[in-house]
């Protein structure tokens, strides 16, 4: 986002720039996406505001006071976050990873699954409705509350339940015309880590190397109590002689979602067509909650859960299915080699835009790890060093990695650093090499 920005300006664009979607904020466009453009630049926290948005930007009269008060607000946002990063203190790579989650892998145990490989399944939406969270849906609205307390609100629960029963008779409609179609590929891995990455193997014999998973290690000084996380800690060191394993997946809810919605178009039912998407992204959602309980099962430590859907949408369950692109691994190219893994494109029919946007955009991916101790956390602000190092271990040009990793950069690219690497990407004097983990051979 910020590379189109950066390219509205050289081209010299004046229109306006709106930014949106899951993975972006108004801090995030403040800092980063403003500065590179001089038109107006507005987030937009969902796509039920773009209609007032734009109504305010191109009405001649409203935009000079809407676009003065939109800059104000990213201006004090960006000296708030200014002074934060003062306070901000980022320990070294080599310091994070003294600091990583300890596990006595000596004396640990890892259960052995079911299978190892890559299946296919297509869900009916039946089995996926039960696994339905419908807060988010409420909150896709603009509606905010929990479901199903929402409805009791005095200020939104009256239009919380309207909204709500209209979308249980499209949703009956679906079902009954099965106008959507719900298609999940996943697979389980035998698996080590070697550093930071996540080494993905063929088989049981651990020769041949299918894919490795590049994270990301937490460098904030929490003091030396606390962990600096990366999702490697979750896997047992190659070194450890414990076999280990870890998963992905690649879920959908979205075909057949371009027909159904053009077909209220023609018949100018946009609010039908938005409330299809909003459907399939929630029956997407659910099929990945749908497809994790499946997958603890079949792992072998999910058996003895008895959970209600309450306590799953709660996530009260062992394991986690980090996304490439949020708080833990938040670099989306990764995406890529988890779709090359599953071979989802031809499998499932979901494919990746060359900013590894998922097509159709009602689909969830992501990697599973299964040890009792894994966690979701946020990386946060990573360090050049780990940049540097990051870069050399993804074989990847340095300035591609740090556009990708724009969000949680700790420091701005460009700035040459004496005792380091700059983003020229080439090696200056004092800079340290980082080792690439050496991976089995394929073959």
């Amino acid at each position: 986002m910020v590379h189109v920005a950066r390219e509205m300006e050289r081209l010299h664009f004046q229109l306006p720039l709106m930014i949106g979607g899951a993975t972006t904020s108004k801090l995030h466009t403040a800092i980063r996406i403003a500065p590179a453009y001089s038109g107006p630049t507005v987030h937009v926290l969902d796509a039920s505001r773009c209609v007032q948005v734009v109504g305010s930007i191109i009405d001649s009269e409203r935009r000079p006071e809407f676009d003065r008060l939109n800059r104000l607000e990213q201006e004090k946002l960006r000296v708030s976050a200014r002074d934060r990063q003062q306070d901000l203190k980022l320990l070294s790579i080599a310091e994070a990873r003294a600091r990583k989650l300890s596990i006595d892998w000596n004396s640990s145990s890892v259960e052995k699954p079911s299978f190892v490989g890559v299946r296919s399944l297509e869900p009916s939406l039946q089995e996926l409705i039960p696994f339905i969270d419908w807060t988010p849906f409420f909150h896709a609205w603009e509606l905010r509350g929990t479901y199903p307390a929402i409805f009791d609100e005095p200020e939104v629960g009256p239009r919380a339940r309207e909204l709500f029963e209209d979308a249980q008779q499209l949703l009956e409609r679906i079902v009954a015309g099965r106008l959507l179609t719900a298609r999940v590929r996943y697979g389980i891995f035998p698996a080590n880590a070697v550093g930071d990455d996540v080494v993905l193997y063929a088989d049981e014999s651990r020769s041949d190397s299918l894919a490795v998973i590049h994270t990301l290690r937490q460098q904030a000084d929490k003091g030396p109590a606390q962990p600096d996380f990366a999702l490697a800690d979750f896997v047992a060191p190659r070194d450890s002689g414990l076999p280990d394993y870890a998963g992905a997946f690649v879920v959908t809810a979205g075909i057949g979602v371009a027909e159904l919605v053009t077909s209220f178009e023609k018949d100018h039912d946009d609010y039908g067509a938005i409330m299809t998407k909003a459907l399939a992204d929630r029956l997407a959602e659910a099929a990945a909650e749908w497809l994790h309980k499946r997958v603890r099962d079949e792992w072998g430590y999910g058996g003895d859960e008895n959970l209600t859907q309450d306590e799953l949408r709660r996530e009260k369950y062992r394991g986690i299915r980090p996304a490439p692109g949020y708080p833990a691994c938040p670099d989306h190219s990764e995406k890529r080699a988890l779709f090359d893994l599953l071979n989802a494109e031809a499998e499932i029919g979901v494919t990746l835009t060359e900013h590894f946007a998922m097509s159709p955009a009602a689909a969830v991916s992501g990697w599973y790890f299964g040890h009792p101790q894994s966690r979701y956390f946020s990386v946060g602000k990573v360090g050049r060093d780990q940049v540097f190092d990051y870069h050399l271990r993804k074989d990847v040009p340095l300035a591609v990695v740090e556009r990708w990793l724009a969000p949680v950069l700790g420091y701005e690219p460009g700035a040459n650093d004496p005792d380091g690497p700059c983003s020229c990407g080439r090696e200056h004097r004092g800079a340290a090499r980082p080792a690439r983990p050496q991976l089995a051979e394929k073959g």
